[in-house]
């Protein structure tokens, strides 16, 4: 039986004049759909607050997020993973994106190879009970992320779909469904538009949560961001000047006696005791409320 098209391949009757518009009404016309692609992620809340609380649990036992995808999906989801690291501080390898056919199908579309099932699945060897896999598929049919989802359900990952396509033939592949439904794009068919900005806001979403819940945000101030440089060392010190209430000289100070280390900073700070006991105590309790929760000190 023939499967039906998925909506992002349908005409889509709001766009059928767009080739006979002016530059400005072909642009609110897009972007007049990119709204209803936000509105389509933000319908996808509770499914996805599921994969954020689900994957904190298996990053809590010490495992990592693996993307898999291909095409504009994939890339966003390379976009997604290569900027955790900057963002939060954490350790290279905590988020990592597997694309089909590697770095030279990234930059290279010619280089295709989201059919080969085999290479999802070869992909996502290594993978155990407490990795994170998320299949990232506008279409919700890839091969590629059939066979990552696959051979990661068989290793014991937590498995997550992340697609537009309500009816996507991998639904039954993951535990959690994460469906975007965006409906038919400006142009059909073309998923890098409506369907790919859906999908980074769901991306986007999913791993700053995530983050959140393990503690790498105060307030909402990023305070695991690596300065390295000086536009982002005078960064963490406005940072800590906003966070602590403190002056500019003295987060300075507290700043070069953590090493850099910016939560480590903002403990000390928040309480006043020394470096080393504010790292101690960020190791015992990770986050900056918690540890200056348990030095008894008081997080605004």
């Amino acid at each position: 039986m023939t499967r039906p098209a998925p909506p992002t391949e349908r005409r889509n009757p709001r766009t059928a004049a767009i080739d006979t518009l002016a530059s400005s009404d072909v642009l609110r016309l897009l972007l007049d759909e990119d709204a209803r692609a936000v509105e389509a992620a933000r319908a996808a809340t509770d499914r996805l607050a599921r994969a954020v609380d689900e994957a904190h649990a298996r990053l809590s036992r010490g495992g990592s997020v693996h993307y898999f995808g291909a095409g504009a999906s994939g890339r966003l989801a390379v976009l997604d993973a290569t900027e955790i690291t900057p963002t939060f501080g954490v350790e290279r390898g905590l988020f990592t994106a597997h694309f089909a056919g590697g770095a030279a199908a990234l930059t290279d579309s010619s280089v295709d190879r989201e059919d080969a099932e085999e290479l999802g699945a070869a992909d996502a060897q290594g993978l155990d009970e407490t990795s994170v896999a998320v299949g990232v598929t506008a279409s919700g049919s890839t091969p590629y992320v059939a066979g990552a989802l696959r051979a990661a359900r068989a290793a014991g990952a937590l498995t997550v779909l992340v697609t537009c396509n309500p009816l996507a033939p991998l639904r039954e592949s993951a535990e959690i469904v994460v469906v975007a439904d965006t409906g038919p794009e400006a142009l059909a068919g073309s998923t890098r538009l409506k369907a790919g900005t859906a999908t980074k806001a769901l991306l986007n979403a999913f791993s700053t949560a995530l983050m959140i819940k393990a503690g790498r945000t105060y307030s909402n101030l990023m305070v695991g961001l690596v300065a390295t440089n000086a536009k982002l060392r005078e960064r963490a010190v406005s940072l800590l000047a906003e966070a602590s209430g403190e002056d500019a000289a003295a987060c300075r100070a507290a700043l070069e006696e953590s090493g850099g280390r910016i939560p480590e900073a903002l403990v000390r700070l928040l309480t006043g005791c020394p470096a080393e006991q504010a790292r101690a105590a960020l190791v015992a309790h990770p986050g900056v409320r918690t540890a200056v929760a348990a030095l008894g000190g008081h997080a605004g």
